[in-house]
């Protein structure tokens, strides 16, 4: 094939550098000149071709990180349904599949909001510190992450308003007690996800744990009544209404008027006649240097011993004839006459067992 400029007819001459001359050539050589165009248009269309291909991979790779960045951080917040009670069913029939698991109510029943409610907080609290005892392998992974995301909620709503914070320190040692047993030695760790994912964890608690030493409560700026201000009686009334032994004696350590109540013999025994039963009481009884049983004593030892009477503002409950489980106050589709006699309040260790199959 002839390069441009160059004559095969005529060697020597170079007549299609004349403009008749090329235009001869032109003419002459219409179809080569429409080959050259019509291979040229091709590559242009191979290249659009490529770079949209390119662009539509680049563009799915996005797509793909976006939505993994989106489940990613939708693991910040719980997995919420629509609905507020769950069917608890224990084997297959023909109108239900499969059976329903600790870590699937534990997805589905709200938490994440519970803990915003007074009346709920130590229920949550309570039952997080038990899965974190014995139940934490029998949670899915996405259950697991649920769970470190609603007490990661729990501690930072604690930091904020600086209340139940001895409550949460005792959830935090039992947890960080757990991991690690679980994830001693590599390669033998029973959770789900990598044991540095877990290590990391840890890592958090720890930090969690020295925020939450950290705090320091000020006093009100406001110089209205204290409890010193009221009458002893009164201020002997409200330790009464104190569940906690370990609260009775840091509110004597306020002044020497509280220290003088707190050690008040009838205190401690109703405390001690509130968690346990006279069969237990009997079993320890401790004598004073005076010769009168020291309930104060007692009280501490009967707590070593048995586990104290749990007492909340709200809690799960349980239809016995729909199977139903949710929380107190909310509405589910029971079918029974009177759906309130078939209801019936589940403790934290009770909610637990109910899916021991």
């Amino acid at each position: 094939m002839p390069f441009l400029g160059q004559d095969w007819r005529s060697p020597g001459q170079n007549w299609v550098k004349t403009e008749d001359g090329w235009k001869r050539f032109l003419e002459e050589h219409s179809n080569y000149v429409s080959d050259i165009n019509s291979y040229c248009h091709v590559e242009n269309n191979m290249e659009n071709n490529k770079e949209n291909l390119i662009t539509n991979l680049n563009y799915d790779i996005v797509a793909k990180k976006r939505k993994k960045d989106f489940l990613n951080n939708n693991t910040k917040t719980q997995y919420l349904y629509q609905e507020k009670w769950i069917y608890v069913h224990k084997g297959s029939t023909k109108e239900r599949h499969g059976y329903c698991t600790l870590g699937e109510a534990f997805n589905r029943l709200d938490f994440s909001t519970a803990i915003l409610d007074s009346r709920r907080f130590n229920y949550v609290v309570r039952l997080l510190e038990l899965i974190a005892k014995s139940q934490l392998t029998s949670l899915s992974g996405i259950a697991q992450k649920n769970y470190m995301n609603i007490l990661e909620k729990v501690v930072q709503k604690v930091l904020e308003d600086q209340q139940n914070i001895r409550l949460i320190k005792e959830l935090l040692q039992t947890l960080y007690s757990s991991l690690c047993t679980l994830v001693q030695g590599v390669g033998k760790s029973v959770l789900v996800g990598n044991i540095n994912f877990w290590v990391h964890r840890m890592e958090a608690i720890l930090d969690w744990q020295q925020q939450l030493n950290n705090i320091q409560i000020t006093r009100p700026a406001g110089k209205g009544m204290t409890l010193s201000d009221l009458p002893l009686c009164l201020q002997l009334n409200i330790m009464q209404r104190l569940t906690d032994g370990r609260d009775i004696v840091c509110l004597g350590q306020v002044s020497s008027e509280l220290q003088v109540l707190s050690e008040d013999r009838l205190l401690w025994k109703r405390l001690c006649q509130y968690h346990f039963t006279e069969r237990q009481i009997r079993k320890r009884l401790i004598m004073s240097d005076k010769g009168h049983l020291d309930w104060k004593k007692m009280y501490f030892k009967l707590v070593r011993c048995y586990p104290r009477r749990e007492q909340y503002g709200d809690t799960l409950q349980f239809c016995r004839h729909c199977h139903i489980l949710s929380w107190k106050g909310t509405e589910h589709p029971c079918t029974a006459n009177n759906p309130e006699s078939c209801l019936v309040s589940l403790s934290p260790q009770d909610f637990i067992n109910l899916f021991r199959f």
